[in-house]
């Protein structure tokens, strides 16, 4: 794939290790304020969405004003634990600091807050190596692609001279629907056999495969 251009990173779970921390705090955020417990799995499955989808899929029929209560809980738990470079998936730096070197641009598209990114990529020390970063609360959640529509009107790209990489379904559904070549990492929240469906040009089990994918 090193014929494409620019390269569309998702955050959490396919650059930096915190799945357990967000699915934790997602638990304690609501079950404080009296919300049931759910398994830990549906906690993960969620991650990618906004937080209004999120807590609209984990607790149907939840009013604005219980969400905004559930919102503001996460963040306290969330935020007492700084994103460090010790968080960043091994090779992933490198990966970032490659794909600069041969001339390819580098964006991110989340369903993190745009606070929630802006402090991680400063205290992950990866903020140096992205162009752009758009967060769905500042577009739309995924699986829809405003997020990577934005991006690629920045490059002045059409949305096969681009690729999205991902750990989740909605990372591989958002890349789908504009006919984006995809690709599902198998080290966060979704495995193979869930990214499959989406139909992704691969999906890769380690960083070094990811490097061979990439052309790097």
């Amino acid at each position: 794939m090193a014929q494409h251009k620019v390269v569309i990173f998702d955050w959490d779970g396919t650059l930096v290790d915190s799945v357990d921390h967000i699915a934790e705090s997602l638990h304690q955020a609501a079950t404080d304020l009296g919300f049931p417990a759910l398994e830990r799995e549906a906690y993960r499955d969620i991650i990618g969405l906004g937080m209004v989808e999120a807590l609209e899929t984990l607790y149907p029929g939840i009013t604005r004003e219980e969400m905004r209560g559930i919102r503001d809980n996460y963040g306290r738990y969330f935020f007492a634990k700084m994103t460090t470079p010790q968080n960043v998936f091994e090779g992933m730096t490198e990966v970032l600091v490659d794909l600069k070197a041969s001339g390819r641009g580098c964006a991110v598209a989340t369903g993190k807050s745009r606070r929630g990114l802006d402090s991680a990529l400063q205290s992950s020390g990866l903020g140096v190596h992205f162009d752009l970063t758009r967060c769905a609360d500042e577009t739309r959640s995924k699986p829809d692609p405003a997020m990577l529509l934005e991006i690629l009107e920045f490059y002045g790209l059409d949305a096969s001279e681009a690729v999205m990489v991902g750990d989740t379904r909605y990372d591989l559904e958002m890349a789908q629907r504009i006919g984006m070549p995809a690709i599902g990492v198998e080290w966060g929240v979704h495995k193979r056999d869930v990214l499959n469906g989406y139909g992704p040009h691969a999906v890769v089990e380690s960083v070094a495969t990811l490097r061979a994918v990439l052309g790097l």
